[in-house]
């Protein structure tokens, strides 16, 4: 018996040395928490090459895997695919989120074509959950091929500075943090996993568990003139603003937050940075589904004069998604138009098909289906007529039209918002709405989901 305990522990401490992987767990665990499964598996003579396990963060399960670049390189192997599907069918049949950290050199070519079923079964499985449980994916180095399609595959991707992805050859992780394939990017690997713990704390642990609440701070006041950021700032909680792809398509501004101690998601057009392109409705659109998708309220700012000037016909398909996305999300909704909300643009981010169950404006918003002088050049053109200073009559003529026909109040005497609220006022009618709506139930037509 004591020599099966002394194999035992030989066993055990061997399986259980030092390493990475093993490290960046810890981190990512609250402290003491962390419960390792199959630590004696094995691929041929050496360990598995990736750590596999469950713990708490902020106090609720989460299950992770890390691979671990000391064994093998990281290489997954048909042993190291089966640790990691074991935590897939664990987190779905329990409801808990999936973290993935990766750093591996690549797959165990000599396993041939079982490694590519083992590859496919992984990737079935992340399918399988996705929508079901949050899905956070942490670069921290080497993540090429079959591992990037997965790490892809989850719902939010952090990495540091120092991390690579790619399918068939190496690419800048700052080159891909810009093109939006990296949501969050870290200085270093502990920011990054420092990221990943605040970002699950906001999340609900599935589809249909309710977000955690927090005990919060008031936010400094809105003050005349802000930035989106600050504007957004100024309706959240204190400090609880966590922004989601922020280095890419910079015309619209995503982000988590909590509005009186609820998890809420910000979406925000941000005209001083970028025109509306078809990043930035894709950008939208991929955080607005996530919301959806685990029934976190979103709050959409408006102020736009319209889609980006261009005659490229990728922009007309992905406005389209971003306006769909929008009008099958059954999450709570709430629209506050800040500024303008001109054409296509408004349609897509806060007209009727949006389907917000409450529309805000401030005073100031302009609310129009054309431009405001290319209304005025339809529908006002007779009143210029005869005037000794055209360019002073039409400037007129479009004060007018703004302050008249395509104001907030015109709006809300037409029935196309809900109220017209002061700047000032904002996080508190923001808060009364969500309360009202935190029962909120949709139900509809049955089908597999639309083709857009």
């Amino acid at each position: 018996m004591n020599s099966k305990i002394e194999k035992l522990a030989a066993l055990k401490e061997k399986a259980t040395a030092a390493s990475p992987a093993r490290e960046r767990l810890t981190a990512l665990f609250d402290p003491d928490t962390f419960v390792e499964i199959d630590t004696f598996v094995m691929a041929g003579a050496n360990g598995a090459g990736v750590i596999a396990g469950y713990g708490c963060v902020e106090g609720s399960t989460v299950y992770a895997y890390a691979q671990d670049i000391t064994c093998d390189h990281g290489a997954m192997s048909v042993a190291h695919a089966n640790k990691i599907h074991k935590i897939y069918d664990l987190a779905v049949k329990n409801g808990c989120p999936v973290v993935a950290v990766y750093d591996s050199q690549g797959a165990k070519v000599s396993e041939g074509n079982a490694m590519l079923a083992a590859y496919g079964q992984i990737l079935q499985a992340a399918n399988t959950i996705s929508g079901v449980v949050p899905q956070i994916a942490v670069v921290l180095g080497t993540c090429g091929g079959a591992s990037a399609l997965l790490a892809a595959s989850a719902d939010f991707v952090i990495a540091s500075k120092k991390a690579e992805m790619f399918l068939t050859a190496g690419a800048e992780t700052k080159e891909v943090s810009e093109n939006g394939l990296v949501h969050i990017l870290a200085d270093d690997e502990a920011a990054a996993i420092k990221d990943a713990r605040k970002l699950l704390s906001v999340l609900p642990l599935n589809n249909l568990s309710a977000a955690p609440l927090y005990e919060y701070n008031e936010p400094a006041a809105y003050t005349a003139g802000a930035d989106v950021k600050a504007t957004i700032a100024s309706i959240a909680d204190a400090e609880s603003v966590v922004e989601i792809s922020k280095d890419y398509a910079k015309g619209v501004v995503t982000a988590f937050a909590s509005v009186a101690g609820s998890c809420v998601g910000f979406v925000a057009t941000n005209k001083a940075e970028e025109a509306l392109d078809s990043s930035a409705c894709k950008k939208a659109a991929h955080f607005i589904k996530v919301c959806d998708a685990f029934n976190i309220p979103v709050i959409s700012l408006v102020d736009i004069e319209g889609f980006k000037n261009t005659s490229c016909p990728g922009l007309i398909k992905t406005a389209a998604t971003l306006a769909n996305v929008y009008a099958e999300a059954t999450c709570a909704k709430v629209n506050i138009i800040t500024g303008n909300a001109i054409g296509a643009a408004y349609i897509a981010f806060a007209g009727s098909n949006a389907n917000a169950d409450v529309s805000f404006a401030w005073p100031n918003a302009v609310i129009s289906a054309l431009p405001v002088e290319t209304a005025v050049e339809f529908s006002m053109t007779d009143r210029m007529a005869g005037c000794a200073d055209a360019k002073a009559a039409r400037a007129e003529l479009e004060a007018e039209y703004a302050d008249t026909t395509a104001s907030a109040f015109a709006a809300a005497e037409g029935g196309f918002i809900t109220n017209v609220i002061a700047p000032e006022d904002t996080r508190a009618q923001v808060i009364t709405a969500l309360d009202m709506l935190c029962g909120k139930r949709v139900s509809k037509l049955p089908k597999k989901h639309t083709t857009l």
